[in-house]
């Protein structure tokens, strides 16, 4: 399989987005993919009378020609990744088509303020983090990519151990994750994307179900004075019904010293049911995201003031904790 062509991140083919008006050949691949859904940015809602009209032996022509042309230019390289490795078209029409059943109809996740995010320009979009698995990020990312009203894409910061590890490395990549550093950080918003970050990390992802949405340390601020830097505003999100999905009431340390883990979930039902334990459970999300805080009136070198990022940062994290507060308060039911 050839490689596909590296488009400079600072090229301004870089930073064009495909979406709306796609070309005829990637609106044929939509079509022709397996749950695809044509006009995958918009939010779920009726769909255009002849959308369906492609039903027919035409539209089936039509869905497997595009579909071979898709599989074609895989196979020749004959698309484009930035020098992150962002595979937009990938991610468009395969990635997202994995994950939205997960989003739709697993957790039916229910999208609030995404109208926060910026129409254009770059925005840092700051997160809790919880549930043993960083799925809570990868449905952050669907809720961006299927919402909002100008289409945008969310690229994801992750740890090294995403990394190191082999398939999901690539996949990553692939979908425009990229390593949670200050530089490639920085790069991103200044080329006027929309980045997502969660401070916690690991602690996060690891804590124990009795501190269920309490959130835990962010750090000395980086993500603060990196959007200081360039100049962007900070959106906070909170995340509601991820905390439940693995309950972890227990975490065996050996194995995870073992295996080069930073934690390993013990749940109610894993590791004791196998592969079954590590379903996880239908619970309802919410992701909401909050007024965003405008930096813009800062001066570059206030990204080096102690205090400031102490402050910032401080209220970053307090207007997600109250956001948390305030939609479990409202949350009829973990499940409903």
């Amino acid at each position: 399989m050839a490689d596909a062509k590296v488009i400079p991140f600072d090229d301004d083919r870089s930073r064009a987005r495909r979406r709306p008006g796609r070309s005829d050949g990637e609106a044929a691949a939509v079509r022709a993919l397996p749950g695809a859904v044509e006009g995958a940015g918009r939010a779920p809602g009726p769909e255009p009378e002849h959308i369906g009209a492609g039903s027919g032996a035409g539209g089936w022509e039509r869905r497997l020609a595009g579909g071979l042309s898709f599989l074609r230019r895989r196979i020749t390289g004959d698309y484009e990744v930035d020098e992150f490795g962002y595979d937009e078209e990938l991610t468009d029409q395969v990635l997202m088509s994995l994950l939205r059943p997960l989003y739709e109809k697993y957790f039916r996740v229910e999208v609030k303020g995404v109208e926060n995010i910026p129409e254009k320009g770059g925005a840092l979009i700051v997160a809790n983090h919880s549930g043993a698995l960083p799925l809570d990020g990868l449905m952050m990312q669907v809720a961006v990519h299927d919402h909002h009203p100008a289409d945008r894409h969310l690229r994801l910061l992750a740890a090294d151990l995403v990394f190191a590890l082999p398939v999901v490395n690539e996949l990553a990549r692939k979908a425009g994750h990229t390593l949670a550093c200050a530089e490639d950080a920085e790069r991103l918003l200044r080329a006027g994307e929309i980045v997502g970050v969660m401070p916690e990390g690991f602690k996060g992802l690891g804590k124990p179900f009795s501190e269920r949405y309490k959130l835990q340390r962010f750090g000395r601020g980086g993500f603060v004075s990196t959007a200081l830097r360039a100049g962007v505003p900070i959106v906070p999100c909170s995340i509601v019904g991820a905390e439940e999905i693995y309950p972890m009431v227990g975490n065996a340390r050996t194995v995870a010293r073992v295996l080069g883990l930073p934690y390993f979930p013990v749940t109610p039902t894993f590791p004791w049911l196998g592969p079954l334990g590590a379903l996880p459970l239908p619970t309802k999300w919410t992701i909401q995201f909050g007024e965003p805080i405008s930096t813009d009136s800062y001066a570059p070198e206030a990204a080096e003031d102690p205090m400031l990022m102490f402050n910032l940062t401080d209220q970053v994290r307090e207007q997600i904790q109250h956001t948390l507060y305030k939609l479990l308060v409202q949350r009829r039911s973990v499940f409903f």
